[in-house]
């Protein structure tokens, strides 16, 4: 079987959308924490999702550092679609080392600021591997419905802490070529390497 590395938030939608991809490839989990800005039970909520849905591998990826240098040098609007590029990018990273060929998210279109449409271009284009987005057309509902019945729901519902350090009117209309200026205003590289380096491998 092939192997995917997907990124699990803790919210709703993405153990859902690795639910829905198991059966057809081998999954292993990233998850960008945001500690000491935000408690153990961050991680704790994670751990279970990781027993609940029966993965293996999970890695604790620490990113506090990450997102503050966004805040400091980027434009804070475009600071969704950023952290995610950047997320995506040491997802890539871990896949190398795995040896996986797929990258799993729970996008859902237009449910937050990252995923319109503009948006998820502006992310897709700046990563080599294939990208599947199991829910993104869903609608909300469906989503619960589905994580409820597979015994998700509870253990994700609660407020997000995705949105700690992020603007209060998030762009939602992405510019590729602004994006990518951004980007090159950081050390990419060496920020991704050492947030990777610094990972908590858990095995279950």
């Amino acid at each position: 079987m092939e192997r995917g590395v997907a990124l699990l938030s803790g919210g709703i939608d993405s153990p859902v959308a690795i639910h829905l991809m198991q059966e057809r490839l081998d999954i292993i989990a990233v998850h960008f924490h945001q500690m000491p800005l935000t408690g153990p039970e961050e991680l704790e909520k994670v751990k279970d999702l990781i027993k609940k849905l029966g993965l293996n591998k999970l890695y604790m990826v620490p990113f506090a550092e990450v997102l503050k240098l966004l805040v400091e040098k980027c434009n804070h609007r475009d600071y969704y679609t950023l952290s995610k590029i950047l997320m995506f990018k040491v997802a890539e990273l871990v896949a190398e080392k795995e040896s996986a060929k797929f990258l799993i998210t729970g996008e859902n279109l237009a449910q937050v600021s990252s995923q319109t449409l503009s948006n998820l271009k502006a992310i897709t284009k700046n990563l080599k591997l294939e990208i599947f987005r199991p829910v993104l057309t869903y609608d909300k509902q469906e989503i619960i419905d589905l994580a409820k019945k597979i015994g998700t729901y509870e253990i994700s519902k609660g407020p997000e802490i995705c949105s700690l350090l992020g603007p209060k009117d998030p762009s939602t209309k992405a510019d590729l070529n602004k994006i990518n200026a951004q980007l090159d205003n950081i050390e990419l590289d060496k920020i991704m390497q050492e947030s990777l380096n610094k990972a908590e491998i858990l095995k279950f």
